[in-house]
């Protein structure tokens, strides 16, 4: 499969994961991995923000100019958006009334997020990891346990997945690069 420079490394598909325990018996594990030029620091405070009626969902220069300006994601970082904790519900894309709930918030290196939506149990764990170089290695994995068609959510919304990790890449490489 194409992976759009998103895909994951085999250590990384392999590990246990924060937040795995949430949907232990998933019918869909989707892995993405993408390296960002810039240590853990600089990178976490963009994940915080992230997300319906807070920062956007972030996507490249190239992109972002062909949609309307209040669809256009955060540039910068924005101070009123840097407080999370576990218990806080967050607005998500999933539907009009979808949110998750952060499970796991531990600075600079690890983000959970779970939601419930209908008879859908989701987890979606965010890792940072210094590769010791001034890099970070994200790792992304959600998980999704009770679809009804198993092989759709597996093939069509791991596309979808797909498609917006990378733009999420992409987007944040944009907003890391050095004035």
């Amino acid at each position: 499969m194409i992976g759009f420079g998103v895909a994951p490394r085999a250590d990384e598909v392999a590990a246990t994961v924060p937040g795995d325990d949430l949907v232990p018996r998933p019918d869909v594990v989707m892995d993405r991995g993408f390296t960002l030029d810039a240590p853990p620091e600089r990178v976490w405070p963009w994940f915080v923000q992230l997300g319906k009626n807070r920062a956007g969902w972030y996507l490249p220069t190239g992109i972002e100019a062909l949609l309307p300006r209040r669809r256009r994601a955060l540039r910068r970082l924005d101070p009123a958006l840097q407080h999370l904790s576990p218990g806080d519900v967050i607005d998500d894309w999933g539907g009009r009334d979808a949110t998750f709930e952060i499970v796991t918030h531990d600075p600079p290196h690890t983000l959970v997020h779970r939601s419930t939506r209908g008879r859908l149990e989701i987890s979606w764990a965010i890792r940072l990891t210094d590769d010791g170089d001034g890099t970070t290695r994200v790792h992304l994995r959600f998980r999704l346990s009770g679809a009804r068609r198993p092989r759709l959510a597996e093939y069509g919304g791991g596309l979808v997945d797909l498609l917006t990790v990378a733009g999420l890449a992409a987007g944040l490489r944009d907003r890391l690069r050095p004035a």
